[in-house]
């Protein structure tokens, strides 16, 4: 009875606690390693370092483990799918973060009057100018946004020139620029 209680419980760590352990512990080192490789990309000087640390320091302990198990093919697995299921939080974690600048181009055909108009009264910086497009005369917008403003101008563009053609470019920095003024509302309580 004793032996069969010491095996159940051996079982029960190596091929479904190790494992789970594992695909936790690669879930967040791959989740933070995304996340830090938005860091360097945008020059976060104080968080890439950081967050490589306990990026690099969960995976050492996973591996550990996983030299420590040679024949547990269930740790395999876990790790496998710990660093893919890792890679997704990772990328959604970073899209919610939408931290950063980006460049609008906004390509249109129609006249961009209403639509220049329409991003200015947003509060956003354009630039403009008229080209000569493969068949025919257009309008080139450019515009420096926050990351987290995309959505508002695509919504912008579509409800003005549905038809337009924009793409969207990751910047690094900007030396100036004019962004949205955001206004904070305080409520003051008065004291007791």
């Amino acid at each position: 009875m004793m032996l069969a209680e010491n095996f159940f419980d051996t079982s029960f760590f190596t091929y479904f606690l190790l494992p789970f352990l594992i695909f936790i512990a690669r879930i967040l080192d791959v989740t933070i390693g995304t996340i830090r490789i938005v860091m360097v990309a945008k020059g976060q000087k104080l968080w890439a370092p950081l967050l490589g640390f306990f990026e690099v320091f969960i995976w050492l302990v996973a591996i550990s483990k996983i030299f420590e198990n040679l024949d547990n093919w269930t740790c395999y697995f876990a790790y496998a799918a710990g660093f893919a299921t890792g890679n997704y939080i990772g990328l959604i974690i970073e899209e919610r973060l939408a931290m950063g600048i980006v460049k609008i181009q906004i390509i249109t055909r129609r006249n961009a009057t209403e639509l220049i108009q329409n991003l200015k009264n947003a509060g956003y910086g354009i630039t403009h100018h008229e080209a000569k497009g493969s068949t025919e005369n257009v309008s080139i917008i450019y515009s420096i946004i926050k990351r987290n403003e995309i959505q508002k101008v695509e919504n912008t563009v579509k409800e003005t020139n549905p038809k337009a053609f924009y793409s969207i470019e990751d910047v690094k920095s900007v030396s100036h620029g004019v962004f949205p003024v955001k206004t904070i509302t305080r409520r003051w309580r008065k004291g007791k």
